[in-house]
């Protein structure tokens, strides 16, 4: 059981550095007070394909990262207990 333990504690840690560096690769997705202003057209070709691009594919990997990284750190916490 204690192999168990550090197999799943050595992933947890490669989820939790590249959890951060793909959460410092991303770009910021609010235009400001500019695009309150102005407004956001979202009827456009780049906000239907988004999900397509490098921050669409960052944005999901994040979310990939983000649940694995909760899975784990409960995984971790009963384990631990037993």
């Amino acid at each position: 059981m204690e192999i168990v333990k550090y197999v799943i504690l050595a992933i947890y840690l490669i989820i939790c550095v590249a959890l951060i560096v793909v959460a410092t690769l991303q770009t910021k997705d609010s235009q400001g007070a500019s695009g309150t202003i102005t407004g956001s057209t979202t009827n456009n070709f780049y906000e239907k394909n988004k999900g397509r691009t490098r921050e669409g594919k960052l944005k999901r990997f994040t979310i990939l990262l983000g649940v694995l990284f909760v899975v784990l750190a409960v995984l971790l916490g009963i384990l631990y207990v037993i």
